[in-house]
């Protein structure tokens, strides 16, 4: 019995390209409002249902950490001020002569 649907199921699908390739034109409607509906879903779910709702949990304060703020500043401005430094150092051009190894 499971062998019969089996093979009652490998011959269907060996006669799905086919049929799609001699009906394209009603193949490609058919994907293309497919894909119409789920562009329209997903549209619809993620900005008009997003807009109606109202946001949840503004009860609580933002408070603003003064302390964690001023050092993230800290470390940009030691950042920045090593990245200005950089375009004074000057670097060995590799490629001017090579220095010979010393022979053993």
């Amino acid at each position: 019995m499971y062998k019969y649907k089996n093979l009652k199921l490998k011959k269907f699908l060996g006669k799905v390209p086919l049929v799609i390739t001699t009906h394209t034109f009603w193949a490609c409607l058919i994907l293309f409002i497919l894909s119409l509906a789920i562009g329209a879903n997903l549209f619809y779910k993620y900005n008009i249902l997003v807009q109606r709702a109202e946001p949840e949990g503004l009860e609580q304060a933002v408070f603003f950490k003064e302390k964690t703020y001023q050092q993230v500043l800290e470390i940009w401005q030691e950042r920045e001020k090593r990245f200005q430094e950089a375009d004074f150092k000057e670097y060995p051009d590799p490629f001017l002569e090579a220095v010979p190894f010393p022979e053993e």
